[in-house]
């Protein structure tokens, strides 16, 4: 998302916020989504976590029990 243009701003407070839950509900679907792929297409916990930026330890601990078992 490189358009911020179209976010509220900050000084509406109400707005803002509202728009900071649902980005932060989009981000945890398209992560889920993308790690769930990820894990089908054979990656690594190691490749996942790389990817985003954590320990493979941290990513593992957040997502796995949310992954879709396969």
């Amino acid at each position: 998302m490189k358009n911020t243009k179209s976010l509220p701003s900050p000084d509406d407070p109400e707005a803002a916020l509202a728009a900071v839950l649902a980005l932060r509900q989009m981000a945890d679907q398209l992560e889920l989504n993308a790690v769930n792929h990820a894990l089908a297409q054979g990656w690594s916990w190691s490749q996942i976590a790389e990817a985003l930026g954590v320990s493979k330890q941290a990513a593992h601990k957040r997502l796995a029990g949310l992954v879709r078992q396969t």
